[in-house]
């Protein structure tokens, strides 16, 4: 694009613009002998005696002359206004064909933005800069030479005339135009200031209302009305000040410019009539300088716009210019279509040589990468995430441009391929692949539609229309021509049906796209052998349900009972509306249908209903922004019906039902017919509604007009319903919504009669059909994930490059599609990358031919049978943690933040505090309640936990490592001691930026979610081996009785200690000890243990719910005496524990009394201090 607006238009319209200025100037002479002709009938058709007159080589008597003349005059009219209507709609078709190409550019260079540039520069900007900015620039692109050049000329013509007619007359004309050009523009740029602070204060006196309305608890507490409304007072008046000086302003010049518009005149009145009556000017000259007059001021006014509208125009296009010019934009002649024929397989050694890619602030995300492997090899990059494996894939499939380097293939640069041939031969796909509106099948197929390669029959005026295209400069092909490429680089002759059929195989995306066919319908005059199926379907269906007792899976379509699975409205009905007579948006605006309410005395109990819905609504949904997707899927209504459902419940509130009006009455119906009973639990259904609305079916059915029938298909137990799903038409009833996988069993059991009837294929094609939406809303993550890969599949690349492509996928999945795809496709290259630690692509049969390690942006081939996890020396990791860049870099390596971009985490480096401590302090004291997370740069910690023998050493943390992050998530005490073991450098990251953070990217929350079950799943594992190793080591006896361990009595215990600081209540610990193996009368571990389980059995009982028994040692019970105990109620547990252990144990070999060898004993908990007795 050119740097200047005024090179662009005459680069891309130079001849139009000539063609407009010749058109102009031919236009002149008419405009004047048009402005002269009224001088020539007033002083000689009207006030001349001399008849006949010769004109036109003719003689003309006085009437026929004034006709003559005026017929003259009404012609240049017509020619006049003629130049005008041509001028008007060629500068328009110039300035729209001008407009459809910078649109196009601006589009076109949008594809070559290199990928990094789009982290810079939101979705919205671009649409905003491609549709609205350039909107202005169009009309612009017209007028460019020929507004001034027609309004100047106009103006000149005029001025022309007046001067011929009399100079000083001329003079006068323009006599003012220098007072008006200085002067109203000053008085202009105050109004525009004036309007600027108005907006401001506007602006405050909105924060100050929206702060107010969320501070009203406040306001109602302290009873400050008078205040906040003294202080709204004082801000309208501030409002009202401005206006007032506005008006004045504004309205001065409107006076001063009609004053000196009159002005004017004023001269020409008094200088003409004083020339008239002297007899130096005709009166006709008079009539025809005000007539003249009249049409001088218009393009005076044009200009004036003009010029501000160019300058407008010089600034906007050189900051569209700007914007889309970004430095490392693709060549223009790499996404030009090449001959097939030229095309050459890549095969033979990638190899990515010296790699080096630099973010925005320089700094590496891959340093030096050296890698080489065959192109239909398979390969995988390995690594912690952050340390810059997806750059590095990126790079290899040529989406992003090295900073330096080169990638090449057999010693061709990619950089230099075209990318309708790259793009064949290697393939990429990560997580960011997006779909586009349209059917599943046109995502699928989108990678094969690079160029067209056929006609289409159906194109209309097809040589027009490119001619057009080629005149703004868009594309030379018609998006209606058959693009179906199946082939460039590796023809053959499959049928496409067999590669998607494939692809979805592969991915799994099979059974996805099977559910959505089930809900699709078909036509019964194009498909009449497959309505027939699906009616020996249902059949077989039924029979199936009763045979295998899952009748109470689906809710069977019965006329005489009420489906709780189905809408209110689908219970009414009974059958399924063919266009929008019935549709669920016009039900309730259905004369007929509220007739039938009203009859079967539904409709007061519907608004009764609504109402309640309504409410429910309005409390679940208004906190919500607009355009939630939770308000499409499980909202009544859209947000911003929500002010008006709000003002319905007020009014019946305040004036009962009786007020209110026909469209309010609609409303709350309209939410009604919407329940669906078993799904929303938003009223019970009671017999005396299931009655009514039966009726009302009935009803509905047997007095519908004629004109109204053929609009709704009812149900038919023997007849396919073509309104319905292919999947209702099987069922013939709804799948029970409150049963616990009903839609599964039912959906296999679907499935069973389908395969046996031969009808997938057909339900696949359909479900192919199936409309995305806009970037593919109306699937989930998941299959949005896996038709991405399978589109890359359907295009047969050389080598498929699947960077984490899979991770929106559960692991089992994952591992499933990953096996399918290497086993299917052996021959082909797959340069495979997933998250670290999973091993998706790993299999036994077919292990990797090479593996890379990605560390920190270098890269190193494992040799066969080495450890792949990367090396970190703790040099480099401390070095890396220096500056904003090298702590962005750490950040980067820790899971909680892998998924964010470099930027970002400079951001939460830059917004942390960099903290140092020396050997032996505490980062974090167990029990505290913390407010950040801390991640060490350099030196190392120790983790300890408190425990009844003292601090007890559970890790130790070197640098790199993220410390505490729970305190980012919940409220809840520290769960463990963090002790500097050296000097420790370490980030100190607040819950508020961590929280806020979050919130705003997505991206983050997810990974969080992630890594937060990861470790929650770690954990219970743990926990299940150690309970199964406990298991192993204690007996059974033990573990029914459920009696905590020693870290949670003194947890406990602590929790005692900082309650009796606050209550008054005091508690105890009792300690029962035993010395000796003789007391067990052996050294049998088993037997020792059978005999301390039967010991706590008998104290237990004594205790109560409040109270703690716990083993906290081999050899000794502890117990924690809650609350109520005095010295005197000490004394009695103690002696009622002494007395149930007088008695012997007799199921032990050796049978003894317990009390003869157990210590008890007892220490009071008040200051959070006991004796070591008592430990």
């Amino acid at each position: 694009m050119e740097s200047s607006l005024f090179r662009y238009i005459l680069r891309y319209s130079k001849r139009e613009q000539i063609i407009l200025l010749l058109i102009i100037a031919v236009a002149f002479p008419f405009l004047y002998f048009s402005l002269d002709l009224p001088k020539t009938i007033i002083n000689e058709a009207i006030g001349g005696d001399e008849f006949p007159q010769v004109y036109a080589w003719m003689e003309w008597e006085q009437i026929p002359f004034l006709l003559l003349l005026c017929g003259t005059f009404l012609t240049l009219v017509f020619i006049n206004g003629g130049f005008k209507y041509f001028i008007n709609v060629y500068r328009g078709i110039l300035a729209e064909r001008m407009l459809r190409r910078m649109r196009f550019q601006l589009i076109e260079r949008t594809l070559r933005f290199p990928q990094h540039h789009f982290r810079n520069l939101s979705q919205g900007e671009i649409v905003a800069m491609v549709t609205t900015e350039t909107e202005p620039l169009g009309g612009f692109f017209g007028e460019a030479l020929s507004l001034p050049a027609f309004q100047g000329g106009t103006l000149i013509t005029i001025l022309a005339f007046i001067m011929i007619q009399d100079p000083f007359m001329g003079l006068a004309a323009i006599a003012l135009y220098p007072v008006q050009g200085y002067i109203i523009p000053k008085l202009q740029r105050k109004v525009n200031l004036l309007g600027k602070e108005r907006v401001k204060t506007v602006r405050k006196l909105s924060e100050r209302l929206s702060e107010t309305v969320a501070g009203i608890q406040d306001v109602h507490a302290h009873a400050t009305y008078h205040y906040e409304l003294a202080d709204f007072s004082d801000r309208l008046g501030q409002i009202f000040d401005i206006r007032y000086r506005l008006y004045k302003k504004k309205f001065f010049i409107k006076f001063l410019n009609n004053f000196l518009a009159q002005v004017t005149p004023f001269f020409f009145f008094s200088i003409g009539g004083y020339l008239v009556i002297k007899g130096d000017l005709s009166f006709g000259a008079l009539v025809a300088v005000l007539a003249a007059y009249k049409d001088l001021s218009s393009p005076w006014k044009e200009l004036l716009t003009y010029y501000q509208r160019k300058e407008d125009s010089r600034i906007k296009y050189e900051q569209l210019v700007e914007q889309f010019a970004p430095p490392g934009m693709l060549n223009e002649t790499l996404i030009d279509l090449d001959n097939r024929e030229a095309y050459q397989p890549l095969t033979g050694r990638m190899q990515g040589a010296n790699l080096v890619l630099e973010d925005d602030g320089g700094d590496r995300l891959v340093n030096g990468a050296t890698l080489a492997f065959d192109t239909e090899a398979h390969v995988t990059l390995k690594g912690d995430p952050g340390n810059g494996r997806s750059d590095l894939a990126k790079l290899l499939a040529s989406q992003i441009t090295p900073t330096s380097g080169q990638v090449s293939v057999s010693g061709k640069k990619l950089d230099q391929l075209p990318r309708a041939h790259l793009t064949r031969e290697i393939t990429y796909v990560d997580q960011e692949s997006s779909l586009r509106s349209g059917t599943i099948m046109d995502n699928l197929l989108y990678g094969l539609k690079q160029r067209p390669v056929k006609e289409s029959d159906q194109v209309e005026e097809r040589d027009e229309w490119l001619v057009e295209s080629e005149a703004a400069g868009n594309s030379p092909y018609i998006i209606h021509d058959d693009w179906l490429d199946m082939g460039v680089s590796r023809p053959n002759d499959d049928d496409i049906m067999d590669r998607v059929r494939e692809a979805l195989w592969i991915t799994e995306l099979e059974a996805d796209v099977f559910d959505i066919g089930l809900r699709m319908h078909i036509d019964i005059e194009q498909h009449p052998k497959i309505a027939e199926q699906i009616v020996h379907a249902r059949a077989r269906v039924r029979e199936l349900l009763v045979e295998r007792k899952l009748i109470d899976i689906v809710e069977i379509f019965d006329p005489s009972s009420y489906v709780t699975s189905a809408t209110v409205a689908e219970n009414i009905l009974w059958g399924t509306p063919v266009d929008d007579t019935f549709s669920v948006e016009n039900l309730s605006r259905n004369s007929y249908l509220l007739y039938t309410l009203e009859k079967t005395d539904l409709l007061a109990e519907f608004i009764t209903r609504g109402r309640s819905i309504a409410g429910v609504m309005i409390e679940l949904f208004a906190d919500l922004p607009p355009g939630h997707e939770f308000f499409e899927r499980f909202a009544f209504f859209n947000h911003e019906d929500i002010p008006e459902y709000q003002r319905i419940i007020n009014r019946v509130a305040g004036q009962g039902v009786e007020s209110l009006v026909e469209a309010d009455v609609t409303r709350l119906v309209d939410l009604t017919f919407q329940v669906v009973i078993a799904r929303h639990n938003l009223f019970e259904l009671d017999d005396s509604f299931r009655e009514k609305v039966l009726d009302a079916r009935v009803q509905f059915a047997r007095h519908m007009p004629e004109d109204l029938q053929d609009k709704i298909e009812f149900f038919d137990g023997d007849r396919y319903n073509a309104a319905s799903s292919i999947q209702d038409n099987i069922l013939f009833g709804k799948v029970m919504v409150d049963k616990a996988e009903a839609a599964i069993r039912a959906g296999q059991l679907l499935t069973e009669v389908i395969d046996k009837l031969e009808l997938r294929s057909q339900i696949l094609e359909m479900g192919l059909q199936f409309d995305v939406g806009i970037g593919g809303k109306r699937l989930n993550v998941a299959q949005r994930h896996k038709a991405a890969l399978a589109r890359s599949l359907i295009k047969r690349p050389r080598l498929l490059i699947a960077n984490k492509a899979l991770g929106g996928l559960d692991p089992t999945t994952q591992a499933n599609i990953a096996r399918n795809l290497r086993a299917t496709y052996e021959d082909t290259g797959l340069l495979w990358i997933d998250d670290a630690g999973e091993d998706q692509g790993d299999d036994r049969r077919r292990p990797f031919a090479q593996t890379f390690v990605v560390d920190r942006g270098t890269v190193r081939e494992l040799a066969a049978n080495e450890d792949q996890r990367p090396p970190s020396p703790p040099s480099e990791t401390q070095e890396s943690g220096k500056g904003l860049a090298g702590q962005a870099e750490v950040l980067a390596r820790l899971p909680f933040f892998a998924a964010m971009d470099r930027s970002t985490l400079k951001l939460i480096a830059f917004t942390s505090e960099q903290l140092t401590y020396e050997p032996g302090e505490l980062l974090i004291r167990q029990g505290d309640f913390g407010t950040n997370a801390y991640v060490t740069l350099e030196g190392a910690v120790d983790i300890t936990v408190n425990a009844p023998d003292g601090e007890m050493k559970v890790a130790e943390l070197g640098s790199g490592e993220m410390i505490g992050e729970l305190a980012l998530l919940c409220e809840i005490p520290r769960t463990a001691n963090v002790k500097a073991t050296t000097k420790v450098t370490a980030l100190s990251i607040s819950k508020d930026t961590f929280t806020k953070l979050v919130l705003q990217n997505s991206a983050m929350a997810a990974e969080l979610s992630k890594v937060v079950a990861s470790r929650l799943v770690s954990t219970l594992r743990a926990q299940s081996q150690k309970a199964s190793a406990d298991s192993d080591k204690y007996p059974s006896v033990y573990q029914d009785l459920g009696l905590p361990n020693a870290l949670l009595f003194e947890d406990r215990k602590q929790r005692l200690e900082a309650q009796q600081m606050r209550k008054s209540p005091k508690s105890s610990v009792l300690t029962l000890h035993w010395e000796g193996p003789e007391v067990f009368g052996g050294d049998s571990d088993e037997q020792n243990q059978a005999a301390i389980n039967l010991i706590a059995e008998r104290v237990k009982p004594l205790l109560r719910d409040a109270d703690t028994l716990a083993k906290i040692s081999d050899r000794a019970l502890g117990v924690l005496a809650y609350g109520t105990y005095d010295e005197e109620g000490l004394e009695i547990l103690k002696e009622r524990i002494t007395g149930v252990l007088e008695t012997p144990l007799h199921s032990h070999p050796v049978a003894l009394t317990p009390m003869d060898s157990i210590r008890l004993e007892s220490q009071p908990i008040h200051d959070g201090k006991d004796d070591d007795s008592s430990k």
